[in-house]
Order: structure tokens, then sequence, then C-alpha cells
């Protein structure tokens, strides 16, 4: 086949480790096998991800599953007149969020006062902080929040001493630590699991183009099985570092590792994780918008392209 007859496939991600399963099916040939073009864009922040999608500039999202809840509940950071249509086609990752602190900061009650740096102020990961800083004691209005964007731009603005704190994940979390920041905690320490990423599509775009998103889907499951496959280790590591060329290389076998382990990055297959959803949705009744308990993540899923990939059910 030749180029000009290959589907395109545009792509939107946040910034970060866990986009190493795409960059492994497009230069191991996975997505071209598949008779596939990907362009992938990496998003600035959630807001700017669901405005983006929303105006139908891309067709597969990797998001976190929170954003699909929240936009599926009206309830999405961009305002209830932006419905990027979020629906879940696959699992991505379990995710540890850690914070990350200036070095003065030592201890949770060192925060209060002080400004966080988040993604946006309404959505899971920030959710997720309000959290940790329950079980660390303090209060949520103990500190101030600055809706700052995606990881690279809140980890600049701790950095550069704007902010006291805010949430990241690898590689960041590795490059903060050896710049002589503090990771004061992990979600990990107090959660069993947690579904971060998830791989989503604009849900009228996937009812249009089934056999795209199935052959999406397959490119990219050979993409995530080369990744955690342990022959692979040094080319995958190889092929993080020239895409990712911020991380330090004394910081990358902490990335690698974290990102292959099942508790704090890829999930293996692509699988959802039930009970991480569940945890979801519990925050969000929580600390969103006062409503009705949310309780059913099927609402927000479309496993059928999957399934009807991998034999699953």
């Amino acid at each position: 086949m030749t180029a000009e007859t290959k589907t395109n496939i545009r792509i939107i991600a946040f910034p970060g480790a866990p986009n190493l399963p795409t960059f492994a099916a497009v230069e191991q040939g996975f997505f071209a096998d598949e008779n596939l073009s990907v362009d992938l864009t990496l998003t600035g922040s959630s807001v700017e991800q669901a405005q983006r999608t929303a105006a139908g500039e891309f067709d597969i999202v990797f998001t976190a599953f929170d954003n699909v809840v929240a936009y599926g509940e009206g309830q999405g950071a961009a305002g209830a007149g932006v419905d990027p249509g979020y629906v879940v086609l696959m699992g991505g990752t379990q995710l540890e969020l850690a914070i990350v602190t200036a070095p003065e900061i030592k201890e949770y009650s060192d925060l209060k006062g002080k400004s966080v740096a988040l993604d946006a102020l309404s959505t899971g990961f920030a959710f997720v902080l309000f959290d940790m800083f329950e079980d660390g004691g303090l209060k949520r209005d103990d500190a101030t929040y600055a809706p700052v964007g995606a990881t690279p731009q809140r980890w600049q603005s701790v950095k550069g001493g704007e902010h006291a704190a805010t949430l990241t994940i690898e590689p960041f979390t590795s490059i903060a630590r050896r710049s002589g920041f503090n990771v004061l905690d992990v979600s990990t320490r107090i959660y069993d699991s947690y579904q971060g990423g998830v791989v989503t599509a604009r849900r009228a775009w996937a009812a249009e183009n089934p056999q795209a998103v199935r052959a999406f889907i397959r490119g990219y499951l050979k993409g995530l099985a080369w990744t955690l496959d342990p022959a692979n280790r040094e080319a995958a590591e190889q092929l993080l570092q020239a895409k990712m060329p911020e991380i330090q290389p004394a910081a990358l076998q902490s990335v690698m590792n974290s990102l292959l382990s099942a508790k704090s990055g890829l999930t293996p297959d692509a699988k959802i994780i039930p009970e991480g959803m569940q945890r979801v949705l519990e925050l969000r009744s929580r600390y969103g918008i006062a409503g009705a308990p949310l309780t059913d993540p099927a609402r927000y899923l479309d496993l059928s392209h999957y399934e009807a990939v991998t034999g699953a059910n």
C-alpha cells in the first residue's frame, strides 16, 4: 500500500512516559502494518484537550478516566458547553501520582498557606490530591490552587518557584527527585488501584469508523506488548529517551521501572481496572459537583472493539 491509501488517525495525549507504547507502535511499524498513519499531538492541559477534541480535531484521545466521567456528566473543566464525546475503548495505566514539592517542603504541614499547581481545579487528579491531603492531615482549604496545565508546565512552575507543589507522573517525578525536589507522597501508598489513563475515542467517530478503531487497537496492543517484553528493555529505554530527551540518563532506570510496573504504570493488555474505575467514581462523587453518587463505570465504556480484537469478554 502507498502512504496515500493509509487511514490517518489523529491522536492527542498528555506528555509523559505512558506514551511509549504509541512511540513503539510507530517506530516498529505496527500501525503501518494495520494500514494506518498516526499523528500524535501532545496537549498542554485537559481543557485544551477537551476543547480541541470537541471541535473534531482528534479521533483517539489518551486521557484520564476521570476526564471521561466528568464530561460525560456535564462536569468537565472546559465548561458545560464543551462535549468531546469521550468513550473508553480500553485501559491504559494504573498511574502513580506523586506530590512533588519545593526543597523546603518536608511534610504535609509545610504546605499550609502555600500555592499548589494543578491541571485544572475540578479534575480527578485534583481530587486525588485532596484525598492525599486529607490522609496527610491537611484540609482542602489549607492551601491555595492554581490551574497551570499538564505535567511539564506544572513541574516547571514548581521548579521556578511560582508554586510550592504539584502532582506529577513519570518521567517528571524522577526528574524532580534528581533535581533536588522532594516527593512528599505517592498515590499508590493509599490506593491499591486507581484507573489513571485510558484510551478513548470520540464516540461519534468510533461509531462511524469501526474498522479504523479496531486497526488502531491492534497496532497499539502490539506496541504495548513490545514495550512490556523484557527482551526489549534496552531498546525501549533508548526509544523513550529519544522521544523525551528531557529525561536525564541517571533517571531513565527509575522512570522505566515505574512505567513497566502494573502498580504504577502501563496496564498489561490494556485491560480496564474495574476497582480502579470505582475509585475514580467515588472520588468524583465526594469532591465533585454535588449530586447523585456515581457508581456505574459501564456508562462511559464501549469495549466492543477491544473485545472483537482480543476475544475478551
